[in-house]
């Protein structure tokens, strides 16, 4: 696998077809949409939770994820996109934020679930865009998008001249950071898969496992960017994605240990009633 990531220029179109052309990028997206979507019906099913109502949902889900997504890359990328709004509905050429992805999908699940259980909606959810994204991720190698720093590494992966920075232009090989996302996405769907088969089905454990998820992945993130070389907005020596993973694990810790004493609160008063 080193030696084929070392050596191969991928290209953009899968297929073409007289004037339609099939990109690997949008065939990618559909592959992690598909199985997000199986993987979020099989999980319904211990909550005996029927298959229609999580397609409902997924509907929702997925077009609020890509409207949200996209935006959000565009205002990070304001100043190119100011000057080529032709290219903003352009999704199959790559360019799907995934922290407007999930800030759109939470806020779907919170409107859609609003006489629902939120937190059982949600850990149903965050295991399927998990491994949805560590699919997808590959979607940005066909593309020779979202790569990192320049390596000698055996796995480095070259990009052509045409998509590589101007400060880098005498270098080959470059990180491959859409992998080591990938593989970090399926080590979170793993983890998540883990404490979601154990026998226990309170309101904790659902809540563990959305919580997990945002702080697993924002971690993942956080990490990454450091190694990542497109461009990006920063705040001093942070990039934007940074600043919000950060916030988002911040977010997500204070609403474990803030509705885990609030448990704590609530059993030791019913105790003493």
């Amino acid at each position: 696998m080193f030696n084929f990531l070392h050596t191969f220029h991928p290209d953009r179109i899968a297929l073409t077809i007289g004037p339609i052309s099939l990109y690997w990028y949008g065939l990618i997206i559909v592959l992690a949409m598909v199985v997000g979507l199986i993987t979020a019906i099989t999980i319904a099913k211990k909550y005996q939770i029927k298959s229609e109502e999580v397609i409902d949902l997924s509907f929702w889900l997925i077009l609020a994820g890509i409207i949200g997504a996209r935006i959000y890359e565009v205002l990070l990328n304001w100043q190119y996109y100011h000057l080529h709004p032709l290219e903003i509905p352009a999704i199959w050429q790559g360019g799907l934020a995934i922290h407007g992805g999930i800030i759109a999908g939470i806020i779907t699940v919170i409107v859609w679930a609003r006489h629902k259980d939120l937190w059982l909606w949600l850990a149903i959810i965050s295991p399927a865009v998990a491994i949805g994204q560590a699919i997808g991720r590959f979607g940005n190698y066909f593309n020779q998008e979202l790569f990192g720093l320049p390596t000698d590494l055996p796995w480095g992966i070259p990009i052509d001249l045409i998509n590589r920075p101007n400060q880098y232009i005498s270098q080959d090989f470059f990180h491959p950071t859409f992998l080591y996302e990938s593989l970090g996405c399926l080590l979170t769907f793993i983890i998540l898969i883990i404490v979601q088969i154990t026998p226990a089905k309170n309101t904790n454990q659902k809540r563990l496992i959305v919580l997990l998820y945002l702080c697993l992945y924002s971690l993942l993130r956080f990490v990454l960017e450091f190694w990542r070389i497109d461009a990006a907005p920063t705040w001093g020596m942070w990039r934007w994605p940074q600043i919000m993973s950060g916030l988002i694990i911040i977010v997500s810790l204070s609403t474990y240990f803030i509705l885990h004493r609030y448990d704590q609160k609530t059993r030791s008063q019913r105790k003493t009633s």
